[in-house]
């Protein structure tokens, strides 16, 4: 593992850590105010500052990583059930139904995406659900792409032909043969699509069809900088910070995970 990876792997490791932990780790609670102490510098006792109405930031960073993860982690989980099912079925019984199947995830897939997270986000109302939902469908239809692909590659190859001339059924070896050979695959997908949901959620935040305060994301925290970046930058700074590492050390990671456990690269090397 290279130092970037182990970097990146120390420094997420850090970040769920904390937000897991939040209440243990965090000075303040991220709802405690003090209006004797609005807007102040970062110092010793607010080692990022405050905000407007005098609350600690590093409290709100943390408590807002809880959401940003959450909301990142369990959308890309879900949308990555789905999509593994969906190609899975598509690629591996094909014909018309693999056609009718990819036709539905093209109409899908042309649509943009963020135009599709704000109509979900409105129609379901600001909240965690409504962003939940809202990445999830359109999260899906990535992976449910490069699964079919993967599929249609895989149920050509003798093992697959084995399995059937044995009387395997059709779950079987899609359970049993196929997934475990796409295993990484889904795992490297897993790693780029928590980002691009951390990033989603946001910029849902950030425009204001986030989490409703009193409660945090790491958008709702660089939105609330946003107003005050002219004179108070630091409020816009370590949110936006929070953001930028993380999603670095997801894609570094993914990339490290991706030449791990492509059998390509293995070949290579062996």
């Amino acid at each position: 593992m290279s130092f970037l990876s182990k970097l990146s792997f120390g420094f997420l490791g850090v970040v769920f850590f904390s937000a897991l932990f939040a209440p243990w780790v965090t000075p303040y609670s991220y709802e405690t105010q003090n209006t004797l102490n609005t807007l102040a510098t970062p110092s010793f006792s607010h080692v990022m500052g405050t905000d407007r109405l005098g609350r600690d930031l590093f409290s709100r960073l943390i408590y807002g990583a809880r959401v940003s993860l959450f909301v990142g982690i369990l959308t890309t989980l879900l949308a990555l059930l789905i999509g593994v099912i969906y190609g899975s079925i598509s690629g591996y019984v094909g014909g018309r139904i693999d056609s009718f199947m990819m036709r539905v995830v093209d109409v899908i897939f042309a649509l943009p995406d963020m135009l599709m997270i704000i109509l979900i986000t409105v129609m379901m109302g600001r909240g965690v659900a409504g962003m939940f939902i809202a990445l999830t469908l359109v999260s899906w239809v990535t992976v449910a792409r490069l699964v079919r692909g993967e599929v249609l590659r895989i149920k050509e190859k003798q093992f697959i032909e084995s399995a059937r001339a044995l009387g395997a059924s059709n779950s079987r070896i899609l359970m049993k043969e196929i997934l475990p050979n796409i295993s990484g695959l889904i795992i490297v997908t897993l790693t780029f699509r928590i980002p691009v949901a951390i990033l989603s959620e946001s910029t849902l935040s950030f425009i204001g069809l986030g989490i409703a305060p009193p409660f945090s994301s790491w958008g709702t925290l660089a939105n609330e900088g946003w107003k005050s970046i002219k004179f108070y930058p630091h409020l816009i700074l370590f949110p936006s910070l929070a953001i930028f590492l993380t999603i670095l050390s997801f894609n570094f990671l993914g990339d490290r995970l991706r030449d791990d456990l492509d059998p390509r690269n293995k070949a290579k090397f062996s």
